[in-house]
């Protein structure tokens, strides 16, 4: 008899049908006739009910097997149940068990658990209604964003994780090494000699795949990244992960207006799939974690994005009767809180804050005819903020050269990033959006350290 899926067995099998399924119990209920188990193998949110009556050969030993977490095979017929809110039930003839697990000793019993405590069992935490939700939902983001940029023949790069760039120049890199840590050899001045190190420098991981990204994109016209990134960045914040995933476009022969449409689209696109992919697990996001889940998902997909320059943000900023913690003035970084304001109690939708001043703004930025700002874009959404950072790059030699000279970086650090503008270069632009930031705004989930299975923060590297 083929084994079958769970999801799929509630979803479409019809009584008198056999059928075989695998998974774990999550709970057991024994009756004076009969006994009631469920089994979930994580293809659904509901639960298969499974009966088994008394007349199953050696039943009272079987049932003692049968405790929650146990691994399990089923085989049986499909019955129309009489129990409200479940179609069918699988009435038992044959059940084998894999992998036993001792009465009342499993850590995931039948009741709320706090997210606390489950990220402590990080590798059993899976097994939760909720948790199951997520990276079910996790799964579909990632398909449709592959099947965005797929469709629209971009193509996929897998740009190196081990760099010695700092693309980002915040300085907060993990450095990668191969030397004695306990006979590190140092230069005369102290430092360590990473020339005898394994790469004959300072090697870190990446904070981005962005300056790769850019050198396949003038061969390629259109590329996508997407894959892990991480920041030596020492923050116990809900928004903050170590060891993050980034999806990161890189268009050639594309400005600022088209960085933006491609921006605009694509969250509508993953949003709208991800909606009929997963409705059953959305839907439990909506009732059970966030009740505007759902409206905001519609509200992604069918609102026009408001397009302003920053000027504009700032003036409408210094206008309002908000008292902000953080002051408003030209030449700040935008906050969180002055996002919010603009895409929640101004539009009343998603924005995209346009031409930022250079000074906080990275390197590779183009800079505008004004010379005060650069062609970035960052893409504000209610409940959460940014959610998406881009840019039109200078694609021009002398002004790059400039740029990385005011900010002191060093240049034959660059001198491949340079040769991208001496031999052939072309208007490009791309953008870098977090994918967890992106499942915690899509779920309601509170933490993202709830979002990726086995979560990487200060002081946390178990699992």
């Amino acid at each position: 008899m083929e084994v079958q899926r769970v999801g799929v067995v509630l979803r479409s099998f019809q009584p008198e049908t056999e059928v075989t399924v695998r998974g774990w119990i999550r709970t057991k209920r024994e009756l004076k006739e009969f006994a009631f188990v469920e089994v979930n193998d994580g293809s659904s949110m509901a639960n298969l009910q499974v009966i088994f009556d008394r007349n199953y050969p050696d039943y009272e030993n079987v049932l003692k097997q049968l405790n929650t977490g146990v691994a399990v095979e089923i085989s049986g017929t499909i019955a129309e149940s009489p129990a409200k809110g479940q179609r069918i039930e699988l009435r038992a003839s044959d059940v084998k068990v894999y992998g036993e697990v001792e009465a009342d000793t499993y850590p995931l019993q039948k009741k709320r658990h706090s997210f606390e405590f489950l990220r402590s069992i990080a590798h059993l935490r899976s097994r939760t209604n909720t948790l199951g939700a997520v990276f079910r939902v996790r799964n579909a983001c990632s398909a449709a964003i592959h099947q965005f940029f797929q469709e629209r023949g971009f193509l996929w790069v897998h740009t190196p994780i081990l760099t010695a760039n700092d693309c980002e120049g915040a300085g907060e890199l993990f450095t990668v090494t191969n030397l004695d840590l306990n006979n590190l050899p140092r230069n005369e001045d102290g430092s360590v000699n990473f020339e005898e190190d394994f790469f004959g420098k300072r090697a870190s991981l990446t904070v981005s795949g962005q300056l790769e990204a850019e050198a396949m994109a003038l061969a390629f016209t259109n590329v996508y990244t997407f894959g892990p990134t991480f920041r030596a960045e020492n923050s116990n914040t809900s928004r903050h992960l170590s060891e993050f995933w980034m999806v990161e476009p890189e268009m050639a022969f594309c400005d600022l207006q088209g960085d933006m449409d491609l921006a605009e689209e694509f969250l509508k696109y993953v949003f709208q799939a991800v909606l009929e992919r997963c409705p059953e697990d959305m839907e439990f996001f909506n009732k059970r974690i966030d009740s505007t889940v759902l409206d905001t998902a519609r509200h992604i997909i069918d609102s026009e994005f408001e397009r302003i320059p920053y000027n504009k943000a700032i003036e409408i900023l210094q206008k309002s009767d908000r008292k902000f913690e953080y002051p408003v003035e030209w030449g700040a970084d935008l906050q969180s809180e002055h996002e919010r304001y603009l895409t929640e109690e101004v539009f009343g939708k998603p924005v995209i804050v346009t031409d930022y001043p250079r000074d906080i703004k990275a390197f590779y930025m183009r800079q505008n005819d004004d010379g005060q700002t650069v062609a970035a874009l960052d893409v504000l959404a209610p409940k959460i903020g940014e959610i998406i950072g881009g840019a039109q790059r200078e694609e021009r030699l002398d002004m790059l050269e400039k740029r990385i000279q005011e900010m002191g970086l060093n240049q034959d650090d660059l001198w491949w990033y340079l040769d991208l503008r001496r031999y052939g270069t072309v208007p490009h632009a791309g953008f870098g959006l977090g994918f967890e930031r992106l499942i915690q705004y899509m779920t309601g989930m509170g933490n993202i350290r709830d979002v990726i299975p086995f979560p990487r923060t200060p002081e946390n590297i178990e699992f």
